[in-house]
């Protein structure tokens, strides 16, 4: 119970996001939870990977590496994800801050 729960929060950040940002846009509330199933999978698994390989470039920047990491993630689900499309770089930046804060804020309150 407590994964559905987490998914639909995350789905509903997603949303959030999608509302609030201009250069992204989603098509369907189907295609809304698809992209909350396929950011969360990325960020279980290709997040990871990407912060080990970039450890180096991470500690020069101290850390703010981590926000063009998200960014990436953000791009690699809308290429995934037919009917999600980010414009630009800023775009999937706030993005990724929105879902991230919206996401804490929710977790927060359930």
């Amino acid at each position: 119970m407590g994964f559905i729960l987490k998914l639909l929060l995350s789905a509903v950040a997603v949303y959030i996001a999608d509302y609030l940002i201009d250069g992204v846009r989603i098509n369907t509330l189907t295609t809304t939870l698809i992209v909350a199933i396929v950011l969360g999978l990325l960020n279980a698994i290709v997040k990871p990977l990407l912060v080990i390989l970039t450890i180096p470039v991470t500690i020069l920047t101290l850390g703010l590496f981590l926000l063009v990491i998200n960014v990436i993630i953000v791009y690699i689900a809308a290429a995934l994800v037919p009917g999600f499309a980010v414009d630009g770089f800023i775009s999937a930046l706030l993005f990724s801050i929105v879902v991230s804060l919206v996401t804490w804020l929710l977790d927060s309150i359930f």
